[in-house]
């Protein structure tokens, strides 16, 4: 998904949007067997296509949420959200806690609060079902302009979806009656030492979702039992905060630790024409997130990261292990003209494993080909996948208070590696791999390696 409205933010901006997208694709054989394609698709949207406008909703702003009446022979059922952060949420990993909002208002205003923490939930019939911790998506322009030109932000032109299987919920969804599907977005509330999850956080998100259907033959019924529910409640240990103050009793620094951690387990019985299963969903997911504020609010500092585990088990084999480290120093300084300058150091990764049945047939859900041949002469017949990639580097924004004109320069530099898996045998079997290395809006390096041929510069450094 491209989001437009991000990298044109207001009226100044008009004008044609002119871009090229290129794609790499490994052809392979389709081996549907062990991963077939849906056989239906309902969205979970507000549906506005026939009004010509989108169809995603923007949370707080309106609540998401769809109601919708299953087929009744479905076997198997997963969910695939969308929720991206914008406006005052855009840099939600930086948010203050609530009650810190007003700490540096007498010189920079009210900050972004609600906890640098936020959690997507997913919801049917108002009970939770899976929940999703974002990844910190930083968009074009984002933190310094420089850091992306021209290479941009991990996931910022491809924003990724989540799955959260819902199998154990199809005895109840099948029983031909409307059901409704809801999806909150979640921070934290503080008083004092203490912490609670609150879904009423900043504007906005854009939230929508879809359901990812396997039918058995016309005609059959699902049936089963209810699923059994064990959701814990995110335990949250807020740690270090201090507020120092300057001998004038201005606000000067903020610090603190903020660290949740959270499982989830629903288990259910499906009886179907394919037999008796017994899916079982479960997350177990971290964060953690150390955050500074400084120069009266003017500088900021997060080493953040989350990770994940989502499993499927009992009906088929799913299991995606994710890691989202996070660290961003930023300086700003606005000159009593209005002169401002940014400046700051970043290092952001991506690391996604998965292995088993996602809900693409192909791709990096399943990376399947038994007539693939490596190198090496051993045929292939890859059941995990690997995504792991990283961009690291420092940016400067210079621009005076008439806005009329700006500078700019940086360094940025990103490694990407694909690589594949088998079970019992060689779990890392590189693929592909792209490293890119910019500075000042100029690629000075680039150099791609593929499984099937050699290695490839496309772009490299003159040496003097």
């Amino acid at each position: 998904m491209l989001l437009l409205s991000v990298l044109l933010p207001d009226d100044r901006y008009t004008g044609p949007f002119n871009c090229t997208l290129t794609a790499t694709f490994f052809k392979s054989d389709v081996v549907t067997g062990l991963a077939p394609p849906a056989d239906l698709i309902v969205p979970i949207s507000s549906q506005n296509a026939s009004s010509n406008t989108g169809s995603a909703w923007q949370v707080p702003e309106r609540e998401a949420v769809s109601t919708v009446k299953f087929p009744r022979n479905a076997n198997r059922a997963v969910f695939s959200v969308s929720a991206n952060g914008q406006g005052t949420e855009e840099f939600w990993w930086s948010n203050v806690l609530q009650s810190d909002a007003a700490a540096f208002n007498a010189t920079v205003g009210m900050a972004p609060a609600g906890s640098p923490w936020r959690e997507v939930q997913v919801l049917i019939d108002d009970k939770l079902a899976g929940v999703q911790w974002p990844f910190p998506v930083i968009f074009t322009g984002g933190v310094v302009p420089s850091f992306h030109r021209p290479v941009v932000g991990l996931d910022a032109f491809d924003l990724r979806e989540h799955e959260i299987d819902i199998s154990p919920w199809l005895p109840v969804l099948s029983d031909g009656n409307e059901h409704t599907f809801k999806i909150k977005v979640a921070g934290l509330a503080d008083q004092g030492d203490k912490t609670s999850v609150n879904t009423t956080v900043g504007n906005f998100w854009v939230i929508s979702g879809k359901v990812f259907l396997w039918l058995d033959e016309e005609g059959s019924v699902t049936t089963g039992r209810p699923p059994t529910v064990d959701i814990s409640e995110p335990d949250v240990k807020l740690t270090g905060r201090m507020l120092k103050q300057n001998s004038t009793g201005a606000n000067e620094s903020l610090a603190f630790n903020l660290e949740v951690t959270r499982s989830i387990s629903v288990k259910g019985e499906v009886v179907s024409k394919k037999g008796t299963m017994n899916p079982v969903w479960s997350q177990k997911l971290s964060y953690s997130n150390q955050a500074t504020i400084s120069e009266f609010g003017r500088n900021g500092f997060n080493n953040f990261i989350i990770t994940g585990t989502d499993e499927l088990s009992g009906q088929g084999s799913y299991k995606s292990t994710y890691s989202f480290p996070l660290i961003v120093d930023q300086i700003s300084n606005m000159t009593a003209a209005g002169d401002l300058s940014l400046s700051a150091t970043l290092f952001q990764e991506l690391k996604l494993e998965v292995e088993g049945v996602g809900v693409y047939p192909t791709g990096l859900e399943v990376y399947n080909n038994p007539n693939r041949t490596e190198r090496q002469g051993k045929p292939g017949d890859y059941r995990i996948a690997k995504l792991s990639t990283f961009r690291n580097g420092t940016a400067k924004f210079n621009m005076p208070a008439d806005m009329k004109s700006s500078s700019a320069s940086g360094t940025i530099r990103q490694v990407l590696r694909f690589s594949g898996g088998r079970e019992g045998g060689a779990r890392d079997v590189e693929l592909y791999s792209r490293q890119v290395r910019a500075t000042n809006n100029t690629v000075l390096s680039d150099e791609e390696k593929s499984a099937d041929s050699q290695p490839r510069v496309l772009l490299s450094e003159e040496v003097n």
